[in-house]
């Protein structure tokens, strides 16, 4: 966490208001004095949220029920978006940018007579038509399969398929030891139910199992195995939709992004229409003209559940003057789950000034007595686009996949033993994976945080805020 000293909330708000006191904030009824992220927060709300989770709900229901990338439903989401900000005033641009859809050819693994389903990695090389025939070689099943070299010390890999199980390292580090120990193609079996289609840059052929699958094949393990993976990639167009503030230093802007895109599996309510209806109640609420010191820049990401595709592509064709020009990034992914945590980005290594947005997240959290956890993204969502090019950036996320503690219970209410968000990237995420309570709280929390970087970004940027040195003083 960041060293600086807690901040008097009288003593933040006297300040904020100093250096705002010239300026009629945040619409023209707005007085001198108010303080702007307290404002927006206030007005921003779980109902305004949810209006636009309705209308998300609903093209998912008339598009064959989800809001995938390169999709009718996420076509007509993007236009949904971006209609209502261009109706508010914004200046509203749809960048495209290209998306590679990976198409199975052939994906199975045939031992004798038993044939098992797989699901061929994308960025590999295909077999060769009818299949490649090896030894199959299993990676024992420790605490980390496949995650240290020394996994596949114990056999021969050398022109073998080897067969290992998911679990605690990446995928990637798993095909890379196996590659290196010689396997000649690679399988990763799930460790929870369904498949896992995957893109794996590599020089073998390589794809995935069921864990039921991959079960039954450790046990054929010795014996010899065809697998026939096969794949090809079409091409299609996609769009993002950025929206700018027409006020306030396009020199110095405050970034705020949500992935607009839903898995395959369903209408991805809570992932991600939850932080896009967020952040949308936020830019409305805000206004095209607010008369804020720094521009703010709305943007909904295309493809994100396909690798980050829409922000990659964005960020990829800035320049470095136009990097420049973004003070900072902030993601809100999954904010409305249904058994949910109050968890605040804390990757390891994020550039400098991240650690100031996570403090002012963790304060908005902590002044509410919701006691916020620090969780580490892995750069598993579009901040991750922005950071690599050395860009500070935070986020919230009110959990997914992760099971609620007895102790997060205790102070955040829910089940403990539940996971916070059961639905994840199932059909079922639909208005009813939606915890209205936690879609308020958050909303607002994005809303306070956007404002006070609106108005200073000092504190990010490397020079103490006018708040923190009025406090030291």
């Amino acid at each position: 966490m960041a060293t600086w000293a807690s901040l008097e909330p009288m003593r933040a708000i006297t300040a904020v208001t100093a250096l705002a006191s010239s300026l009629v904030l945040l619409g023209s009824t707005a007085s001198a004095a108010t303080d702007p992220a307290r404002d927006l927060a206030a007005r921003v709300s779980a109902d305004g949220a949810h209006r636009h989770l309705i209308a998300f709900q609903r093209i998912a229901d008339t598009h064959g029920g989800n809001r995938a990338a390169t999709t009718s439903g996420y076509s007509a989401s993007v236009d949904y978006v971006a209609g209502r900000l261009r109706d508010a005033g914004f200046d509203v641009t749809t960048p495209e940018f290209e998306v590679k859809q990976k198409v199975d050819d052939a994906g199975r693994a045939v031992v004798g007579t038993a044939s098992h389903a797989l699901v061929p990695f994308g960025d590999t090389p295909n077999t060769p038509d009818g299949g490649l025939t090896a030894p199959l070689r299993a990676v024992p099943e420790d605490g980390t399969p496949g995650c240290e070299a020394s996994d596949f010390a114990g056999q021969d890999f050398r022109g073998s398929v080897a067969l290992i199980r998911r679990g605690t390292c990446t995928f990637v580090a798993k095909y890379a030891n196996a590659v290196n120990a010689g396997a000649a193609a690679v399988i990763i079996s799930n460790n929870v139910e369904g498949h896992l289609d995957l893109r794996i840059p590599g020089a073998v052929p390589g794809g995935s199992a069921s864990r039921a699958d991959g079960t039954a094949l450790a046990a054929l393990a010795g014996q010899s195995v065809t697998v026939d993976l096969r794949h090809h990639d079409e091409v299609h167009l996609d769009r993002n939709v950025v929206a700018q503030t027409r006020t306030g230093r396009a020199d110095n802007v405050v970034m705020a992004g949500a992935h607009l895109d839903s898995v395959d599996a369903g209408p991805g309510m809570n992932d991600n229409g939850s932080g896009s209806a967020a952040l949308l109640e936020v830019a409305l609420k805000m206004g095209a003209r607010p008369k804020l010191p720094n521009a703010v820049r709305f943007t909904w990401w295309g493809a994100e559940e396909a690798g980050l595709i829409g922000s990659r592509a964005y960020a990829s064709a800035l320049s470095f003057e136009q990097q420049l020009d973004i003070a900072l990034y902030l993601n809100f992914d999954m904010v409305g789950s249904p058994n949910p945590g109050y968890y605040v980005y804390n990757d390891p290594g994020l550039p400098y000034g991240s650690k100031h947005i996570e403090k002012a997240f963790s304060d908005f959290y902590t002044a509410r007595n919701l006691g916020p956890e620090g969780l580490n993204v892995r750069g598993a969502s579009d901040y991750g686009s922005f950071t690599a090019l050395g860009i500070p950036a935070g986020g919230i996320i009110s959990g997914g996949g992760e099971v609620k503690t007895v102790a997060q219970a205790a102070k955040w209410g829910g089940t403990a033993g539940m996971e916070m968000d059961p639905c994840y990237h199932k059909a079922c995420d639909n208005l009813g994976n939606i915890n209205r309570e936690a879609l308020g709280r958050n909303v607002s929390a994005a809303a306070h945080v956007i404002a006070s970087y609106a108005v200073t970004t000092e504190g990010v940027n490397g020079v103490p805020s006018r708040v923190e040195r009025a406090a030291l003083r």
